[in-house]
């Protein structure tokens, strides 16, 4: 469930308000664990009392840059950020302008949708961390930035995500993320290889008749199928919902994100409305409405955990459906792809390596894909880290300040203010020279041996690699499961292909690949 977490309006609406449903015949399963960690006995913590914080030993210096005039210079910024330099050159030349990997500045979507578009950068390894302290960041309704999208896309909670540690709700439902992962746990990787053979097989017929397949729309298929069967036990396919899931998904998530995103239509009409204004939520109801309906008849177990943990079913349907659709579908959206690029890129040599480490671990695990078995896979695993560390599947990170502290960069200390709202943009801080060499490149076996060392600087899932999702912090509750499925996609490829080749291109979410290339295993 990749995702970093914060909160939404609370807005009351009866928008897919539901009554009370009976509850389908309990899925559960018994609980064969791979290792998805978690604090589940952890309370949040007391945030009532903060230490405080250490002097700094770095010189103190004055945030740089400014807010500019209301409305005319985040009206600018977003220009900028979208289409005058795009988002990676706008943070990088404000770097280069201040000298500072810290510094103010604004950001999408400003007027007219967000009243107050400041925020305090954070562009390096060593300051972005700060945005994991529970005890100094507030995640209360920052999930999607400095705008939170209405409460009626989400049945009129404020799920999960949107919710900060210190909030009595969110033990609740985190706990209830905990106990799906650890009670479908076993239909994971078989679920898993069910699905994507279908995706292979679809792949190499479409080659077959035009000579290239796009990856997108059958991944996508894939990915629904894999998180509805494995999770829920369900089969999409087989109900009301037939194909039709990850496109209803896709334009739900439009609804919420739209006002951050570049979607490549014309720029007038882009930026005119779907930068300024709020979608109405009308207009995916009924798409909606058939996922809640799916979730609720397919998640009975879970619905019932939910009310022994004080939740009521309406409520943990929504959170489930979310967890699923927006955190765990979006994240394999994005994120597969990103790993199909880099690996593609990579070429013949690495994939022939590849090939041989896991095909020699299955078999020494009698021909299985266990957990065991993909342990012994240093080499994969260490690319799929490679590719969170130079891709991450969610790169913006927000927080508000909970008091008056300092904040380091390598250089630097920072005094930032109670209520500042941070940002920090992941891709950035996963490059930081001072931390990774060749930081810019993709190196595939960074992380293997001694490597290892330098897992705690990724952190793809709001956290450091190296620590776990707990009741009492922000991070991605599904952070192994999702690391989980990254690796068997890269185990599926090359137990089947001994090399591939693909066309990269752009999309609105990151990477569109067109692959152009399936080599069949020879050995």
């Amino acid at each position: 469930m990749a995702s970093s977490s914060s909160s939404t309006l609370s807005t009351p609406s009866l928008f897919l308000q539901h009554q009370s449903k009976p509850s389908t015949s309990s899925h559960r399963s018994s609980t064969f664990l791979p290792p998805i960690r978690s604090s589940i006995s952890e309370k949040p913590p007391s945030l009532s009392v903060t230490p405080p914080q250490p002097p700094t030993k770095l010189p103190i210096r004055k945030i740089p840059g400014d807010y500019g005039i209301p409305f005319i210079t985040p009206y600018k910024d977003r220009l900028d950020y979208f289409y005058n330099q795009g988002r990676d050159e706008y943070f990088k030349s404000r770097i280069q302008k201040y000298n500072s990997t810290i510094f103010r500045t604004n950001v999408p979507p400003g007027p007219l949708i967000a009243q107050n578009p400041n925020v305090v950068v954070l562009l390096d390894a060593k300051s972005f961390p700060i945005l994991f302290d529970a005890s100094k960041i507030d995640k209360t309704d920052v999930f999607t930035g400095t705008y939170t999208p209405s409460t009626e896309l989400t049945g009129g909670y404020r799920v999960l995500s949107y919710l900060d540690p210190s909030e009595p709700k969110h033990t609740k439902l985190k706990q209830l993320m905990f106990f799906l992962l650890k009670s479908r746990s076993r239909h994971v990787i078989p679920e898993f290889r069910s699905c994507y053979k279908e995706l292979f097989t679809s792949l190499e017929n479409e080659l077959a008749k035009t000579g290239k397949a796009s990856f997108a729309d059958a991944n996508d298929q894939a990915a629904f199928n894999f998180l509805a069967r494995s999770l829920y036990g369900s089969n999409p396919v087989d109900s009301e919902l037939g194909l039709d899931g990850p496109k209803m998904v896709q334009k739900w998530v439009l609804f919420q994100l739209g006002p951050v995103l570049k979607l490549g239509l014309p720029k007038l009409l882009e930026d005119s409305i779907i930068h300024n204004f709020r979608l109405p939520s009308r207009l995916v109801k009924k798409d909606y409405q058939r996922l809640y309906d799916f979730f609720y008849s397919s998640s009975g177990f879970a619905l019932d955990e939910a009310e022994r943990l004080g939740v009521s079913r309406d409520e943990a349907c929504h959170n489930l459906l979310f967890a699923t659709c927006f955190n765990s579908f979006g994240g394999i959206k994005l994120f597969f792809p990103n790993v199909m690029k880099w690996i593609g890129r990579s070429g013949v040599s690495l994939h022939m390596k590849l090939a041989k480490e896991i095909r020699e671990a299955v078999r020494s695990a009698g021909g299985e894909i266990t957990m065991a078995a993909i342990d012994n896979m240093p080499l994969m695993k260490s690319v799929v880290y490679e590719a969170f560390r130079i891709d991450p599947p969610v790169p913006l990170q927000f927080g508000r300040a909970k008091r008056d502290m300092v904040i380091e960069n390598h250089e630097n200390g920072f005094l930032v203010k109670k209520g500042e709202l941070l940002l920090g943009y992941q891709p950035f801080a996963t490059k930081d020279r001072k931390i990774f060499d060749r930081a810019e490149e993709f190196v595939a076996d960074r992380f293997v041996g001694d490597g290892e060392k330098l897992l705690k600087h990724v952190v793809w899932s709001n956290g450091p690699e190296t620590e776990s999702p707990s009741l009492g912090n922000k991070q991605c509750a599904g952070k192994d499961f999702v690391t989980l499925v990254s690796r068997l996609l890269v185990v599926e490829i090359f137990l089947r292909y001994d090399s591939f080749e693909i066309q990269v291109g752009n999309s609105a979410l990151g990477s569109s690949i067109t692959v152009t290339s399936l080599k069949r295993a020879s050995f």
